[in-house]
């Protein structure tokens, strides 16, 4: 029996995405411990995040503030740390989508492909199938027609029932000879 590649695929993308977890942590990790990544990486979207959720409730709860109060280095850090973290599990699910959808598109390209070719072959077929037709039809025009042949044979019919009659007298004028079609 044998296993198709679709079914394959996709093992292979939920096993990507389920080891972008573990990857996901160690970033995480990675950016609490270092300072280049705590202050590049994960205050800005952190503070960015935090100033854009506070605002949209604050709207939807009717408050108009003109500020909002940042959070603290290490609240900061930790969101930081969790938005890198479901980004990179994010971007992984959205590469896996991508390389699925590119080799769907290709899989319909080469069926596209093979139908136009398959699809000539058989227009070819047809072509060949008319130029005999238009042969086989020559031919036919060709040849006798059919009832003319049955009218010489009725023709020699008579004849020959006249020539073999013993009662039969003779005729007073030569009868023409039956002309063949040519």
């Amino acid at each position: 029996m044998v296993v198709g590649a679709f079914p394959m695929a996709k093992l292979l993308y939920l096993g990507v995405r389920q080891i972008s977890k573990p990857l996901a942590n160690r970033i995480k990790e990675a950016a609490r411990r270092s300072e280049f990544f705590k202050t590049y990486i994960c205050l800005p979207p952190a503070q960015l995040y935090h100033w854009a959720e506070m605002r949209a409730k604050l709207r939807i709860m009717g408050f108009n503030t003109e500020s909002i109060k940042p959070l603290n280095e290490t609240a900061a850090v930790e969101l930081g740390a969790e938005l890198l973290g479901e980004t990179t599990v994010f971007l992984v699910a959205g590469g896996c989508l991508v390389l699925e959808y590119w080799r769907q598109k290709m899989q319909q390209r080469r069926k596209e492909r093979e139908q136009r070719a398959a699809w000539g072959a058989v227009q070819g077929d047809v072509d060949h199938l008319e130029l005999v037709l238009a042969q086989l039809q020559a031919q036919v025009q060709a040849a006798a027609p059919r009832s003319a042949l049955e009218e010489l044979r009725a023709q020699m019919e008579d004849m020959r029932t006249q020539l073999c009659e013993p009662n039969s007298h003779a005729p007073s004028e030569p009868q023409p000879e039956p002309v063949l079609p040519e």
